[in-house]
């Protein structure tokens, strides 16, 4: 039972527990409260809707998930996907943008929930370090730039500003509420960072907008929230174009909140010693994306911020989350109200406080530091990402098929190296350490590679050209030890030398062969005894056989 429904492992919530729990679960919802709206208006979804999307969507995804102590609820890359995808498509925050974000939440679940049941979580492993570097960072840039208006309170367009440079297409006020905000969220993190800082800075400035009557002289404000729980229901229907059009953007929200909650999740089990189970988190993400896009929200994901303020705060189990998201309960049911004077200004400040770390352009000189190539596809992911928004997934597209074609690349070009006997015993390269040949007649190879269908031909023209080099050769000597495996392919490369070695009246004596590839050669035929073949099982056996025979 407890590999289908995962919280009935969780401890029972003693007095001691409970409270522990109850206290962290209180800070961890103050500062869901305030990003669930931000996040909705990232996304283009009435604010409502972030409120929506932290109870009942959140609170799947912690009871099914293998890493209960998850910040889990809106987050601003998926926010931002979601907006950026739906953009041309309907109106931000219409009736037709919401059915529309409620299907993609819908159809990324799915996508997520079918991955998980049929264990294919290795294939976030196919979004690498470089590419995720590249497409954070340009999404940090685009999340900064769309909050900009809101946080100097632009009233017209960027165009008209550049057109008419003049400070009256600014409201003073709110760019008060959002430079100031801003910079108080930066101060607090620095200086109190276990504090709720965006409550107390969005309270702060609710307050101050009530105070001055900023609603009644036309200002930006967060206005009436509809109070009372959401319906589950099936969203309206949508035509098959639009059906099409969102299959690009759902497989990137499901891979990009995915790698969010991945981030989190290893560094929770790596705290806790245990081993993530990354299936059962891509099984519990998507049924919280369904349930999400049937109450009228969007997409969720785990956001790291919120997840390490859950650890550092002393979250032992899932219950951390369950009070995080009562507490929203309790704001949903009795506390909107509250929320009317609070100015957009300041929720576009607890955006960008939250994403200001996504932007190290240092990150991207270490890369480069370390691989050149790899950099430069974090590069091209981060400069494709820029100049193809609002279609941010291309970059990420491109970033995925680059590093594929580097992985190819070095698959089709392994490593083949000429050993000889080091000081120290062991076979290096002779080129390297400049080693003298085992004995003038015996080439000594070895391949740092699997013999498969990528690796053949580069060993069958490298070993060509070796024998082409030294026709007086009596034994080829393979150290095999690096071979981990073999494929059909490889099967047929391994005939193929040794009827070649044959034909010119050379031995082949093999070095450390492991038991899985001795199995499939001997499944083959190819070890069937015979002139010219030899088998050693380590590489001292074969040097001392090597210099008596030749």
């Amino acid at each position: 039972m407890k590999q289908w429904f995962p919280f009935l492992a969780w401890p029972r919530p003693t007095w001691a527990l409970a409270r522990g729990e109850m206290l962290a679960g209180v800070t961890v919802g103050l500062m869901l409260l305030p990003q669930g709206v931000a996040y909705a208006a990232l996304a283009g979804m009435p604010l409502v809707t972030g409120i929506y999307a932290a109870l009942l969507p959140s609170l799947v995804a912690v009871l099914w998930s293998n890493s209960p102590r998850l910040g889990v609820g809106p987050t601003a890359l998926t926010s931002l996907l979601i907006g950026a995808s739906l953009a041309g498509m309907a109106e931000p925050g219409s009736a037709h943008w919401v059915t529309l974000a409620c299907w993609m939440a819908i159809m990324a679940g799915a996508v997520q929930w079918l991955l998980g049941a049929l264990r294919s979580g290795w294939l976030v492993n196919l979004v690498t370090s470089p590419v995720l570097n590249g497409f954070t960072q340009a999404a940090g840039i685009l999340i900064l730039l769309s909050q900009l208006p809101d946080l100097l309170g632009l009233r017209s367009t960027w165009s008209a500003w550049f057109h008419n440079p003049d400070l009256h297409h600014f409201d003073g006020w709110a760019a008060g509420f959002g430079l100031g905000g801003l910079g108080l969220l930066l101060l607090l993190k620095k200086l109190a960072p276990r504090w709720p800082a965006a409550v107390l800075v969005v309270a702060l400035c609710g307050m101050l907008s009530a105070a001055l009557g900023y609603a009644e002289h036309d200002g930006n404000i967060v206005g009436h929230l509809p109070a009372g729980l959401p319906g589950l229901s099936w969203p309206a229907a949508i035509g098959w174009d639009e059906v099409s059009r969102l299959l690009l953007p759902v497989i990137m929200v499901s891979l990009v909140s995915f790698l969010e909650v991945a981030s989190s999740a290893q560094l929770e089990h790596r705290q806790a010693g245990t081993r993530w189970n990354e299936n059962q988190d891509l099984i519990a993400q998507g049924m919280s994306k369904v349930v999400s896009g049937l109450s009228g929200s969007f997409a969720i994901s785990a956001s790291f911020s919120r997840s390490a303020v859950t650890l550092h705060v002393g979250a032992k189990t899932g219950w951390t989350c369950v009070f995080a998201i009562g507490m929203v309960l309790v704001t949903v049911l009795w506390l909107t109200p509250w929320l009317y004077h609070i100015p957009q200004a300041a929720l576009a400040a607890v955006v960008v406080s939250a994403v200001i770390n996504l932007i190290q352009p240092r990150s991207l000189q270490a890369l480069f530091r370390i691989s050149a190539v790899e950099g430069s596809i974090a590069l091209t992911t981060f400069v494709l990402t820029l100049a193809t928004a609002p279609r941010l997934y291309w970059g990420v597209l491109t970033g995925v098929l680059l590093s594929l074609c580097h992985f190819l690349y070095h698959r089709l070009h392994p490593r083949i190296v000429e050993i000889g006997e080091h000081a120290d015993g062991s076979l290096r390269s002779r080129a390297i350490w400049n080693l003298p040949p085992i004995t003038p007649h015996v080439l000594a190879v070895r391949l740092d590679a699997e013999w498969d269908f990528a690796s053949s031909a580069a060993l069958e023209r490298h070993l060509a050209q070796a024998m082409q080099e030294h026709p007086d050769l009596q034994a080829l000597y393979l150290d095999a030890q690096p071979i981990n495996r073999i494929d059909v392919t490889g099967v047929e490369s391994f005939l193929r030398l040794r009827q070649s070695l044959q034909k010119r009246g050379i031995d082949l004596h093999i070095g450390g062969l492991k038991l899985p590839v001795q199995a499939i050669l001997d499944k083959a035929g190819c070890l069937s005894p015979g002139t010219g073949l030899h088998l050693h099982r380590t590489n001292t056996q074969a040097l001392a056989f090597l210099r008596n025979a030749y």
